[in-house]
């Protein structure tokens, strides 16, 4: 690691910027965010607007007055418009032995400046040594895409609540599980949503409790982890992932994902497959209540949308019916996620004007019982989770209902993710078509004229290749 990242206290402090045009201007605006007074030492003129732009910010002084500024500087930043103005600050900047940086001149840098991501009082900084700034700023934009902006307000939070938590709790461990909980449970939930002083409210519950010894705060979230694909995440979904203490994950969540989960966090494999249940559904409400009620931060992942033929439901009553905190955070449907990945529109003007989701696998095991005259309709797509060992009896119950026996059906396993296969068939060929590609599931089912788009448009792109 040639760098070595640190951060520097603002208050009380002083720092010098030499140059007066754009590119001193850009490294001010980034000081400006910060309590550190800046003193510019300007080149021969002073670039229109610079000075209007912070005024009272900042205080212009010349050349002539940069020992004055240096001698009592925490650091300089040098971006003179000219060579020679550039090594005579660097060489005064020498002189009082403070840590120097120079635009675009890494050789002659103490340090760089890095890509800063600012949220209240967290601040997360990227550095490539002036090898990569701009994969430094790409990193960033990362986190700042997987970071609230409404985290800022709960960091105040946090730093104005920090004395009472001191006075209250003597016990360092104590403390520390109170901010565990705190910043990860409901009066974070509160903050990120913008009610402050509700968040407030519920960190002086929080600690009454701890104070009391009543350690039973734990709360469980139940989490679409979306077809497969880690980056068709939502950002809550990882970020409750990532604050978990125990995850419970079904068997068709990606082992990408799963990747996601802290490396210090339990989790526990309660995955079902066709007649063979690791672990019964009632076993798996009472370890997630057990775990709640012990005071740990769970998450229930199950792939797909926990709503979406995910028995999310289920679960959410038997929570709520034990007194547990729960919540649902929605995951992008196997249905859409699959579908778009292949390029298949579930709905389209001229094929299909609505979309049904249906399970091929009843409660008791074998067909389901359903509306066959309704699911043979025109102008519709079907898709059928779960349907790959009874699709011989699905496609025979849609023929017999109404719908052509030729009417197309994209068999998607493993949709969005690296082993993802396409097979594509007919009602009349779809049992035969399974046997031959040997589709043992997870798969989609996608009955309907939509699914010929992806083969006609790969048969378009043979045809244009071959002309």
């Amino acid at each position: 690691m040639r760098l070595f990242p640190a951060f520097f206290f603002t208050d009380d402090k002083h720092a010098t910027v030499f140059g007066g045009g754009e590119e001193a201007r850009r490294k001010v605006r980034l000081l400006d965010k910060t309590s550190i007074t800046i003193t510019v030492i300007v080149d021969d003129e002073i670039e229109s607007g610079f000075a209007e732009e912070f005024a009272g910010r900042i205080v212009i002084a010349p050349r002539e007055m940069a020992g004055q500024a240096l001698d009592r500087s925490l650091f300089a930043i040098i971006a003179c418009r000219n060579e020679q103005n550039t090594d005579q600050s660097v060489e005064w900047a020498r002189q009082f032995g403070i840590p120097i940086n120079v635009v675009d001149r890494p050789e002659l840098c103490d340090f760089t400046v890095p890509s800063i991501m600012e949220r209240g009082e967290i601040v997360a900084a990227v550095g490539s040594g002036g090898a990569a700034p701009v994969l430094a700023k790409r990193v960033r934009t990362d986190l700042e895409a997987l970071t609230p902006p409404a985290l800022g307000p709960l960091s105040r939070i946090a730093r104005d609540f920090r004395p009472a938590v001191s006075a209250a709790l003597a016990d360092g461990a104590d403390r520390r599980q109170f901010w565990e909980s705190g910043l990860h449970g409901e009066a974070a939930a509160l903050a990120l949503a913008g009610k402050t002083d509700e968040a407030v409210a519920a960190l002086q519950r929080l600690l009454a409790k701890f104070t009391a010894d009543d350690r039973s705060l734990g709360r469980v979230d139940i989490v679409g982890a979306g077809p497969g694909d880690p980056e068709l995440l939502t950002l809550k979904a990882f970020r409750l992932i990532q604050n978990a203490d125990i995850v419970f994950y079904d068997r068709l969540v990606s082992p990408g994902i799963l990747d996601l989960i802290r490396r210090d966090a339990d989790r526990v494999s309660v995955g079902k497959e066709k007649s063979r249940h690791t672990m019964p559904q009632e076993d798996i409400h009472q370890q997630m209540i057990v775990a709640a009620s012990a005071g740990k931060r769970v998450v229930r992942l199950k792939g797909g949308d926990p709503f979406i033929f995910g028995r999310g439901g289920e679960e959410l009553q038997a929570l709520n019916s034990a007194g547990i905190e729960a919540a649902v955070t929605p995951g992008i449907s196997a249905a859409l996620g699959c579908a778009a990945a292949a390029g298949l529109p579930l709905t389209h003007r001229d094929h299909a004007q609505s979309v049904t989701l249906v399970t091929g696998h009843a409660k008791t095991g074998g067909m389901p019982d359903m509306n066959w005259q309704a699911l043979a309709a025109p102008n519709q797509t079907v898709v059928v989770f779960m349907g790959v060992g009874t699709a011989k009896q699905i496609a025979k119950s849609m023929v017999e209902a109404g719908r052509a026996a030729d009417t197309p059906v994209a068999i998607i396993e493993n949709g969005t993710c690296q082993t993802e296969t396409r097979s594509f068939a007919t009602l009349a060929t779809l049992p035969e078509t399974i046997d031959r590609n040997n589709i043992i599931g997870p798969a989609l089912l996608i009955i309907g004229e939509v699914s010929a788009i992806p083969a006609a448009i790969s048969n378009q792109r043979v045809m244009e290749s071959a002309q």
